[in-house]
This record gives structure tokens, sequence and C-alpha cells, in this order.
């Protein structure tokens, strides 16, 4: 029987040895991953169900990470890191990374790749929507509520509905002015955010050959938002170079067979696809920056896991070179891995670094910060005026803060591009 690379992975991690669209499986979970927001609810849910001498399945399969509101004087905030840190001492959990520490790695997605969770072939699980950003390392990964996650906790496995399989194939080289972003945003505007739902999203063909593992994240990150269950390419020679740096645990590597069936596919020339926006208020709303230039902005932000990866701010960087924002401009990286690159990679004799902080960039410490709107004192957050050019994932109302805010979503070079001029500007215009 011809298989996707979602089904042979689902195969697997089931004891099987074929499944199709629709089939009902017990998966057996290699990672499971929460944070501040969804851990302390995960840990209540598992002690109430599984009792207080509850047993977690495997502790070194068990990854927690503060970071979603964590920079903060909020007491509620606060409580919800110290409830990690209490947990993760209780069961002497030994992939606990705390803030405050030498141990911090950021956001929960980039981190999973930076300290080399992200194993092709796996199944991986998280308590966040965008757990789907570990696709890009061919594995199968997908998020889930708390009580699925208290499930997982407690046993190792979850009950999934095997997914059809989409497929959006890339063909061409890409242009210098285009990034991951301006694909996915593509995608979004074809299928809407709805056009996935509950189905496997497959990125293919030589344009996604060549990106890195930065720009594959941003594709298989944002899945979720046309409401894929997963997002997933497949591992090749940048996958494994990319792990070889990082843990030395051995992997399965699966694809798709060539008769596999599809829902549907989707065939793109990235050399027709010019720079996109997402207006308010929904990633789907697709425009040409071109048909939105000029149009007045407040505040530009490039960071989150879709935007704060070290790709995301060399590209900015090449736009901001020598040159001066007009609008407050915030710089977040995802993890202080991210950041260390920024302060030692140089562009013409400066460090990454030094071109944003000269433009006139504010740069804050690592972590999900104004993605998620967080606490009134959470840097780049929004303001009911707000007018805002971002890199993030999601431009729903109140997403970066105000309700009354609009958010367009772009790429980084888009948005390097308006914080220079003030307006949304094209980035061909400056390169």
């Amino acid at each position: 029987m011809a298989m996707t690379i979602t089904e042979k992975i689902l195969a697997k991690a089931a004891g099987k040895k074929e499944v199709s669209p629709g089939q009902n499986l017990w998966l057996n979970v290699d990672v499971l991953m929460t944070h501040d927001v969804c851990g302390p609810p995960t840990f209540q849910i598992w002690k109430r169900e599984f009792g207080e001498k509850a047993r977690i399945w495997d502790k070194n399969k068990l990854v927690i990470f503060p970071d979603h509101y964590i920079f903060t004087s909020d007491v509620h905030a606060n409580r919800n890191v110290n409830i990690l840190r209490k947990f993760a001492k209780d069961y002497q959990l030994p992939n606990y990374y705390d803030v405050g520490s030498e141990r911090y790695k950021g956001v929960c997605h980039i981190a999973l790749a930076e300290e080399g969770f992200n194993l092709p072939g796996t199944v991986l699980i998280g308590t966040d929507s965008h757990t789907c950003t570990a696709g890009a390392f061919g594995l199968f990964a997908t998020g889930v509520g708390n009580t699925d996650a208290a499930f997982i906790l407690g046993t190792g496995k979850i009950w999934e509905k095997a997914p059809e399989s989409m497929k959006f194939i890339f063909e061409g080289s890409v242009p210098q002015y285009l990034t991951a972003k301006d694909l996915i945003l593509q995608i979004l505007g074809d299928i809407t955010t709805d056009g996935a739902t509950y189905r496997a999203m497959e990125f293919d063909g030589e344009a996604v050959r060549s990106l890195n593992i930065d720009e594959r994240m941003t594709l298989t990150n944002m899945a979720v938002e046309a409401g894929g269950m997963n997002g997933i390419i497949a591992a090749d020679e940048v996958t494994r170079a990319y792990l070889a740096e990082r843990t030395s645990k051995p992997f399965e590597e699966f694809q798709s067979d060539p008769d596999a069936n599809y829902h549907s596919v989707y065939e793109y020339d990235v050399g027709k696809i010019e720079p996109l926006v997402a207006k308010p208020h929904s990633p789907d709303n697709r425009d040409t920056v071109r048909n939105v230039r000029g149009t007045k902005i407040t505040k530009c932000y490039i960071g989150s896991c879709t935007g704060g990866k070290f790709t995301d701010f060399k590209n900015a960087a090449l736009i901001l070179k020598g040159r001066e924002v007009r609008v407050p401009t915030f710089i977040i990286p995802a993890s202080p891995s991210v950041a260390k690159r920024l302060q030692t990679e140089t562009i013409d004799g400066k460090t990454i670094e030094e071109i944003l902080a000269d433009a006139g960039c504010t740069i804050a410490p690592p972590s999900c910060a104004a993605c998620l709107g967080g606490p009134a004192d959470t840097v780049g957050r929004s303001v009911d005026h707000d007018v805002v050019i971002s890199t993030t994932n999601r431009n729903f109302p109140g997403r970066m803060g105000s309700k009354k805010a609009e958010v367009y979503l772009a790429s980084p070079l888009t948005v390097a591009a308006s914080a220079v001029t003030g307006v949304i500007t094209d980035p061909r215009e400056f390169l």
C-alpha cells in the first residue's frame, strides 16, 4: 500500500505495517513538550486523574520550557513559572530549561530544534498549537490540549485519527526578495484558515529543498494557521547536517511514496510570487505588499517562533544596514543561541546586532514576548492606536495586545523595509 510520509510515521508509532486516512490509532509518543502557559494545568489534570502517587511515563521524554510570559512582573505569570520549577524539582526532570538560569533556551519550538529533540520519523506532541514547527525535520508534530497532554504524561500514548494529506510543491529558484513567510502566506490566501483542517500539510519541491532549516520551520510553523494537524518536510542533507551538530541520537527517515494518495496537490512557481502580507484580522487575509504599500504604521516587530530565528534577523539586517528606522522597531530573538549569533556573525564587518542597534531597533531578551499579547509590561505589546507590521503568525484582534490594534503579518524583509520608511513598503525597493 502506498503511503505518505505522515502515514508512514504514524504506522511506525502505532506498531502497524500500514495506515490509511480516517483510521484511529494508539500512538507511542517520543517527546512531550509543555511550557509556562499550559504546563501547570496539564500537571494538575495529571495528578487529579492518575492520583497523588502518579508516575511520569518517561522523564527523559518530557521537555519543559518557560517562554511565553516570563520577563514580566505580573504575579500570575510568575506563579506559573514557579509551578514549573517546583514540578521539575519534585520529579527530578532532566529536561527543564529554567528562565534566569544558564539552561534557559528561549521559545519552545526553536529550543526543541536547537537541543536536538526534533528527530526524523518520531512523534512529538506539545501543548502549543505551533508544535507543528518541528515537522520541518521530517517528523510528526502536533499540538494538543492539556487533558491529552496529561494522558500522555501518565501513559506515553495518545489516541489519534490518521489525517488526509495535502501536498504543496514549490518549484524554481527563490528570489532574493522572497522568504518562506511569503510562501506560507500564499498558501493561506489560497486555502484559507480552515482549508487544511485535520489534515497533514506536506511541503516539497526544488524551492523548499533549497531552504535552510530556519526557513523550513517557518513553513511548517504556520500549517496550523490553515487548520493543519501537522506540517512536514521530508528529511534530507540539510536536516542531517543540522542534527549532526546537535545530537548523536539515531533516527529513521521516511519519504512519501510516489503514488501515495493526497486530498489535494498545489503547485507553485516561486518566480511568480511577490512579497505578501496578511491584512488585519486573519492570517488568510492575503494581499500583495504592492497593493497595501504606503499604509502608515506605528510599530514594527521582528520575533516569535515564526520570525525570530537567525535567518529572519539576517534578512532584516540586509535592509537595515546603514539606515535608520522611523517607527519603534522591536527585535526579539527566539533563543539565546540566536541572540549570540547576532553578536558574532557579521555583514561587511559589522555584527548583525550592531547593524540592528545602529538602525535604532530595540533589542530585547529571547522569549515569546508580544506574539501572544502578554501582561501589560510585555515588550513590544500593541496598544489601542497601533498599526503593527510583524513577523509573527497570527493577527486576530487582541493577539499582540490591544483588541483595537491592527496587525499586518509579513516577512522580515518587508517588516524591515517598512521600518525604514514608516509605511508598509515592498522590500524590492531596497534590494
